[in-house]
């Protein structure tokens, strides 16, 4: 596993995994600062004390996505995080459960572009 990985997909890589800095950091930063208005509005689906614990979880698996060492371990952790919010979406009857499914994917792809370990071992089909 030596080969290198084409700039292009690199590039690409990390781009798809930035844009997840769109979505994550904000998410957190409104649930560890709780502004004015904030806690009113996410206790119409969650116990207002959630909000800090699950803005802690959000920086720290994004953080973790993003260091190289640990980006494994950060995809995990927000796959699952991920799928208890599509479980929200699906309980609150909003119709929006398809966000953080397309969140995962582009998280997922992010790191398939960037990583030759995990494209070893999740193999596109060429023939």
């Amino acid at each position: 596993m030596t080969d290198t990985i084409p700039i292009w997909q690199s590039v690409t890589g990390w781009v798809l995994s930035g844009i997840l800095a769109l979505v994550f950091p904000p998410s957190a930063f409104f649930k560890i600062a709780q502004p004015k208005g904030f806690i009113e509005e996410w206790s119409k689906t969650y116990p207002a004390a959630s909000a800090l614990p699950l803005g802690v979880i959000e920086l720290t698996m994004f953080v973790l996505y993003l260091v190289p060492k640990t980006r494994y371990l950060g995809g995990l952790i927000m796959l699952a995080y991920l799928g208890g919010a599509v479980a929200t979406h699906i309980h609150a009857s909003d119709g929006m459960f398809f966000v953080p499914v397309i969140v995962g994917v582009v998280a997922w792809l992010g790191l398939y572009f960037r990583d030759r370990k995990l494209r070893a071992l999740v193999p596109l089909v060429t023939d």
